[in-house]
Order: structure tokens, then sequence, then C-alpha cells
């Protein structure tokens, strides 16, 4: 009997072990996405996109990217104007990301004087070209996935926590391992799998500089593995808290975009 009680107790914690864990995980991923997507109530930035393929060619976008939080944690605005190359300057990108459903997104391409929807099934696609996907330009949300923490590694010279993610329902990846800074609470590196358990997409953050006191990725990466190419995006000009209005984050002024938004 005293054996019986003793396995029992030891499954016991090992359940309430394991439901730890996971809590961590969850909170962990929660946390993260807050401090790389949420940082302050708005942000405004200077971004070069440059594209390096496998020949050693390069391809830059030059573009302003701001950001204003509906709700900390909730729905988001996204704005985005291009100023270079000649070929897609005044072309302009919106996201109304919402957490409780599909994100909406539009394109507006000056060319042709269109405004493009993109689908929620897109999200995955390829944003203008770059190895970034749609879904990585406004982040996806921690609740999508389950979480698990595997372990702790360094990634480079910082201690990082090791988390797998899986999705709760098929999607574009089987699952990615993302290591989050133990002392920035941000993205370190993601790795992405297939269902074959081959690895798709690397993402890494290259510079991590305070702003305004908030540690901010400066410079990212995302490589894709199969075509041997990577994007790096380099952020300037970061401002926090701008004051932006959320009238301006609509379609009315993706044709005409407010000075604010430039």
């Amino acid at each position: 009997m005293k054996n019986v009680k003793t396995i029992l107790v030891a499954v016991l914690m090992m359940a309430l072990s394991s439901t730890v864990f996971a809590q961590d995980a969850e909170s962990l991923m929660k946390e993260s996405h807050l401090n790389y997507y949420y940082a302050k109530e708005d942000g405004k930035a200077k971004v070069e996109m440059t594209l390096v393929t496998s020949d050693g060619g390069t391809k830059t976008k030059e573009f302003t990217m701001v950001r204003k939080d509906v709700k900390d944690g909730g729905d988001q605005l996204y704005f985005i104007y291009f100023r270079a190359p000649s070929d897609i300057k005044r072309m302009t990108f919106l996201v109304k990301k919402h957490v409780d459903g599909d994100d909406d997104r539009m394109l507006y391409v000056p060319a042709i004087d269109l405004v493009k929807k993109i689908a929620a099934s897109d999200k995955a696609s390829s944003f203008v070209g770059s190895d970034f996907s749609y879904e990585d330009v406004s982040g996806r949300i921690w609740t999508e996935d389950k979480h698990e923490l595997v372990g702790e590694e360094k990634v480079g010279d910082r201690l990082a926590y090791k988390i797998k993610s899986t999705p709760k329902e098929e999607d574009y990846f089987a699952h990615k391992i993302t290591f989050i800074g133990k002392e920035t609470k941000l993205p370190l590196r993601e790795e992405y799998y297939n269902k074959q358990g081959e690895l798709t997409r690397v993402f890494t953050a290259e510079t991590i500089e305070d702003v305004s006191g908030i540690p901010t990725i400066t410079e990212r990466k995302m490589e894709d593995v199969a075509k041997k190419q990577h994007t790096v995006i380099t952020f300037h000009q970061i401002k926090y808290d701008i004051g932006i209005k959320d009238r301006y984050f609509t379609e009315r002024y993706l044709k005409k975009p407010h000075i604010s938004l430039k």
C-alpha cells in the first residue's frame, strides 16, 4: 500500500509540474509578444529592408512604419508608407490586427491606383518580396499555439528560455522553437519546422538597443533555409508615444497618408 501511495504522489507531482511548466511557457510567450509588439502606446520608425539572395545579390526597400495600440495586448493598427525604390514609392500597407478574429490587411498600389485586400489565408505569404511574411509584420498571437518549456540555452552570449510551440489548428508550420532572452524577455531566435521535421525559416534578433528605456530589436533577420537567402530589417529614428490618431489608420488614408504616417 505504501508503494502504491508513493507512486500516486509521484504521478501527481509530475502532473502538477507539467501544468506549471505549460503555464510558465505560455506566460513567457505572452510577455515576449507584448515586449516585442506592444512597446508603449504607439511607435514610429524609418525602416530599411534588404533581401540577400543565394548568389549574394541584394534588393533594398525603405519605408516608414507606424503602430498604434487600440488596447495593450489586444487589437492594433499598423501603417507602412514605402519611400524607395521608385517603382513602389507611395505604396502603402494597412493592418488592423484583431486578437479575436482574422486581421484586416490592405495594400495600396499607386502605379495602378488599386487598393488590394490581403486575404487572411495569405498571412504566410511573402511581405512585398521579402522572407518575412504578412503575419510577421504584426505578429502571431500566443494563444493560437500550445507552448512547452523544453529547456534553457544560450543564444550568442545571452541566456534564453527554449520553448516549443505547436499550432492548435493546422497552419503553415508544424511547430516552432522560440528562444526568449531571460533578461529582455524578447525573442532572440525562432526556428520554424514543417510536418517532415525540416527546418524552413529562422528568425534572429541581430541587434537589441535601449530606446527611451525600452529594450528594442533594431535589427532583425529572417532566413529562408530552402532558398538559401535572407532578409534583414533595420529600424532607425525609433520614437515611442508620439500620440498618433486612430482615424489615420483607415482606407481613406491609404491613398493620401497623413503627414504623421510618412
